[in-house]
């Protein structure tokens, strides 16, 4: 589970303005923290299905939002890639 803490910082490297809490920018961000949390999880856990699943879901959800990003802003896409460490 990613803290407040580490939710707060991902939120605070991508928003556009100190209210920006929903944008999609943001929402990468923050499901790119709990994907690499859950990642690290299961390195430990191999046989957590659960937590497997949920993280197939999260890329997916991840997956939508940097293809709608794509569609929209281009060049904030391109950004958010490269500031996030993520591979077209």
């Amino acid at each position: 589970m990613i803290t407040a803490d580490n939710k707060a910082k991902a939120i605070a490297a991508t928003q556009k303005s100190k209210q920006d809490v929903g944008s999609a920018e943001v929402q990468v961000s923050v499901l790119t923290a709990r994907i690499k949390e859950i990642t690290e999880h299961l390195k430990v856990h191999k046989h957590d299905h659960m937590a497997r699943r949920g993280l197939i879901q999260m890329v997916g959800r991840r997956k939508r939002l940097l293809a709608y990003l794509e569609r929209k802003d281009f060049a904030g896409y391109k950004g958010l890639i490269t500031q996030l460490g993520l591979r077209k």
